[in-house]
């Protein structure tokens, strides 16, 4: 069974770049083959795993919705094979593009499928890594459900934290499906001031560790290069640790 990892946040926290540093995490681990999805529909993930996609699985959706099953398929026999068609194979790393929000009509039965196909799909890996989009839609539509691990990142400050709150108890009153709940505190390069502190105490948020801001990191992001080709930073140093913390708790 495939270790279920999300990154969620507000937008600009930070959680494209941790998601390709958490997979470069288990690459370097040789824990692998690792399934990439970019549940964002402002997609960013492939350009930090250096992947290049040309399709979504918001086209599948909507060519089933059009009728455009071939002659002799089933629609199950349709998403399977296209869903194969539009995964984007790396080094250690697959990629899948969820793509653009639904549009109007009636989505229930496609999306079933689709979720029952990722699920048998992600059976295949080791791990899957999923980049959320920003905000907290994603819960609302259980795109981010049936979880080992959700970790809701923040950048140091009352907004960014207010929002990851949010997204905690969005996720408690959904009854979604995550083992575990994490805050990881994005950009800072000291332990929590004091008010952050009282925030996080207040809210119950389960606060595992920092990320320090790290000027190789920036820079690879600001010039559109992939993460994946750094061999050593800060930020992936801390994340590690991090990772490995909670591994070590399932194992505990």
């Amino acid at each position: 069974m495939a270790l279920k990892i999300a990154f969620s946040g507000k937008g600009g926290a930070g959680k494209t770049t941790l998601s390709a540093l958490a997979i470069k995490y288990f690459i370097d681990k040789k824990i692998t083959p690792v399934l990439a999805v970019d549940a964002d529909p402002n997609a960013n993930l492939n350009i930090a795993l250096g992947l290049d996609f040309n399709e979504t699985i918001a086209d599948i959706r909507e060519e089933v919705l059009e009728g455009k099953v071939m002659n002799g398929e089933t629609k199950n026999e349709f998403i399977l094979r296209r869903l194969n068609e539009i995964l984007v194979e790396g080094e250690n790393v697959d990629l899948l593009v969820m793509g653009r929000p639904e549009s109007q009509g009636c989505y229930c039965a496609v999306n079933h499928l689709l979720r029952e196909y990722l699920s048998k799909l992600a059976r295949q890996y080791k791990v899957v890594v999923t980049d959320t989009e920003a905000g907290m839609e994603h819960l609302s539509r259980r795109t981010t459900d049936d979880l080992d691990v959700l970790f809701i990142v923040a950048n140091p400050d009352p907004v960014s934290l207010r929002a990851a709150i949010r997204i905690q108890d969005i996720a408690g009153k959904l009854k979604l499906k995550i083992k575990d709940k994490y805050l990881i505190l994005n950009r800072l390069n000291s332990t929590p001031p004091l008010f952050l502190k009282e925030m996080m105490e207040s809210a119950r948020l389960n606060f595992i560790g920092s990320i320090p801001e790290d000027l190789q990191v920036s820079m690879c992001v600001q010039e559109g290069k992939a993460v994946l080709g750094l061999v050593s930073t800060r930020a992936g140093e801390a994340l590690y640790k991090i990772i490995e913390e909670r591994l070590k708790k399932k194992s505990d």
